[in-house]
């Protein structure tokens, strides 16, 4: 048997490039590669500790699964599923809960930023890791493809496991994360922060045509003196548009800045633009596409739903009977 690999991804609001060069495209490349069972699914549940518009969170969720598919997820290939088609996740939580410290959830990093942020301290944002947990557990995961912010809550699904099978017998693997190791892609406009939906002006959105992508590159900040070396410190806006051609192109980022060494900002500018618009060419093709294919897209994932639950009900009945309960 395959490794199993388990990845989710919350609808809140467009994919922009730095969310496809991330967690998108390694679990592109993590499905290609053929070496894993992999069940990648939409975090609807975990979006709702937020606040948000009912409408918006709807068309959110379709949007994210049609950006899914047209990037290269393919449901042949992959379970791509929704989180809450399958209930056993959230029945799995609930039992997850009664052996987590309440204390390690209160002394998260993200919930304590979130809170200061402005989002309700509700119980659901309190408990997202254990969530989080249950949808890793309920494969019985060996591999989790997260962001570096994610670290700890992948920790807590360890600790959690170990407290399971410490007390109910061996049951669950503890998952190892595969990290984007380095590649955090800026703000267009701010170098010192990561690319951002809250940072509109410097985003560039995977939807966004030609025009507008040749607009934001024009107008990315850059730095003192015409050379176009690759220098993160002395350089760090230049460098993040080095990164981006990189990517996008799949060339060698220190080739790229040689060959635009005596080329100017202008010149590379423009061409890291058509770039992005090449290479981007064939998403927004698929995008529009399935975009006019509603029932086609929740086809797809109530078979995906289908086959996750088929998986998730039965390791969640041994952990029911591990418990006492049948």
């Amino acid at each position: 048997m395959k490794p199993v690999v388990v990845s989710g991804i919350k609808p809140s609001g467009k994919l922009h490039i730095g969310n496809l060069l991330g967690m998108t495209k390694q679990s592109i490349d993590i499905q290609s590669s053929g070496k894993y069972d992999c069940l990648y699914f939409i975090a609807d549940y975990h979006a709702l500790t937020q606040k948000y518009s009912p409408t918006e969170k709807s068309a959110d969720i379709f949007s994210l699964a049609v950006d899914m598919l047209s990037l290269g997820i393919d449901p042949e290939r992959s379970v791509f599923f929704m989180q809450s088609d399958v209930l056993e996740h959230a029945n799995m939580a609930w039992l997850l809960n009664c052996i987590t410290p309440a204390g390690q959830l209160q002394g998260m990093i993200e919930f304590r930023e979130k809170v200061q942020e402005g989002q309700p301290a509700s119980a659901g944002l309190l408990d997202y890791p254990v969530l989080m947990a249950a949808d890793i557990l309920s494969y019985k995961a060996e591999f989790v493809p997260v962001g570096e912010d994610q670290r700890q809550h992948l920790e807590i699904a360890r600790e959690i496991a170990r407290i399971f099978n410490k007390r109910f017998g061996k049951t669950f693997p503890e998952p190892k994360g595969i990290f984007v190791e380095g590649l955090r892609v800026k703000s267009l406009d701010n170098p010192a922060k990561k690319m951002s939906k809250s940072l509109p002006k410097g985003c560039l959105y995977l939807s966004d045509s030609p025009e507008v992508i040749k607009k934001k590159i024009r107008s990315a900040v850059t730095d003192s003196g015409s050379e176009i070396i690759y220098d993160p410190e002395k350089k760090p806006a230049l460098a993040n548009l080095l990164l981006i051609y990189s990517e996008m192109s799949g060339r060698n980022i220190k080739d790229i800045a040689e060959e635009y060494r005596s080329s100017g900002y202008a010149s590379f500018k423009e061409d890291l633009a058509r770039v992005i618009s090449d290479t981007l060419s064939s998403f927004r093709e698929k995008k529009e596409e399935l975009s006019s294919k509603p029932k086609r897209i929740r086809e797809i994932l109530l078979s995906g739903a289908e086959k996750a639950r088929l998986i998730a009900s039965k390791n969640l009945e041994e952990a029911k009977e591990k418990m006492g309960l049948i």
